[in-house]
């Protein structure tokens, strides 16, 4: 008898272990190097949010925004070793890794306006290239705005013998170190996160920047000048760690794809309003002076830049260049 009790002790016991253990969150960390008030930092909370509310406590998002776990250069490894399991890395972080492919965006014109990136980001091109970090122990969840690029120095930056001989701040890119070769710029390729201090001392002259980085980052505190090139895209790529993600009950992963599409609705057109306002900040600050080319200004620039897609088409892969080309030409452009 005592031996009975003590069996059913023991099967309630283990019993309340196991509900409690099967009570536990699912846990994903989401690491990212930007600050929380630019539209990644905010589409992270909005996430957060949405999965959390969605599967009943049973899925926590901590999310660590400004490099607080791991700079830009760090995060790739740490999310496949899972230390993390989601960031939103910008995607000339893939040309490290092998996949030059990724580099595509780094193109300067490349892409005409918004209709044109999103029909390739939100169309077969995105879904085909996602389909490469697959091997690296990486799946792609979604495709986040930041802006078009402009530069920025502590001279004005007009035409393109304006940059001959500035040191410009890049990421890790072997299409964007063409880019600035291509002006006369010597490259200097650089953690995020310590951009404002290079500025500050003069380490680089100045850099290419979405607006709501250069904004949220107070860059307009050490740099005299902005030109609104918008020679560049600068977007994010939300990836997660594939075991992890693999790994979820499948309602779950449903749950949280939805999430995701909604927050990254809610990112992409944050972007957007948070590019058009930004111009008036940085202008009120009145430290910064934004300069709006010209036509002949914009032109010359282009000229001196579109040579470096044809350039880089090797290392890119010509094809994934001529699919952009075709999403454009149906919506009605052409170079």
């Amino acid at each position: 008898m005592n031996k009975r009790l003590l069996l059913l002790v023991s099967m309630l016991l283990l019993g309340a272990v196991f509900n409690a253990n099967a009570q536990q969150p699912i846990v994903i960390k989401f690491s990212h190097v930007v600050a929380r008030d630019t539209p990644k930092g905010m589409a992270a909370e909005r996430f957060k949010e949405l999965a959390e509310q969605r599967t009943a406590g049973k899925v926590k998002v901590e999310v660590y925004p400004n490099s607080q776990l791991y700079k830009d250069g760090e995060e790739m490894e740490a999310l496949q070793l899972g230390a993390v399991q989601m960031l939103a890395p910008s995607m000339s972080k893939f040309g490290p890794m092998g996949l030059p492919q990724f580099e595509l965006f780094d193109l300067p014109y490349i892409f005409p306006n918004r209709d044109v990136l999103h029909k390739v980001t939100q169309g077969s091109v995105g879904r085909d290239l996602f389909k490469l970090l697959e091997p690296k122990g990486i799946v792609g969840l979604a495709y986040w705005d930041n802006g078009f690029k402009m530069m920025s120095a502590n001279k004005p930056l007009r035409m393109p013998a304006d940059y001959k001989g500035l040191k410009m701040r890049i990421k890790s890119s072997k299409v964007l170190e063409a880019q600035m070769r291509a002006l006369g710029v010597q490259p200097q390729v650089m953690a995020f996160s310590e951009v404002y201090q290079a500025m500050q001392t003069g380490v680089v002259d100045g850099s290419e920047n979405s607006l709501p980085n250069f904004y949220t980052q107070k860059f307009f505190e050490v740099q005299k000048y902005l030109s609104l090139t918008a020679h560049g895209y600068d977007g994010y790529a939300v990836i997660v760690n594939k075991a992890f993600w693999d790994g979820l009950p499948a309602n779950i992963r449903a749950t949280l794809e939805k999430a995701m599409q909604e927050a990254s609705d809610y990112e992409n057109e944050l972007s957007l309003k948070e590019n058009q306002d930004d111009i008036g900040k940085i202008k009120a600050s009145g430290r910064c002076e934004v300069i709006a080319l010209t036509d002949a200004e914009q032109a010359a620039l282009r000229k001196a830049l579109v040579p470096v897609q044809k350039e880089m088409a090797p290392r890119i892969g010509a094809k994934w260049i001529e699919a952009v080309q075709k999403e454009a030409a149906a919506l009605g452009y052409k170079d």
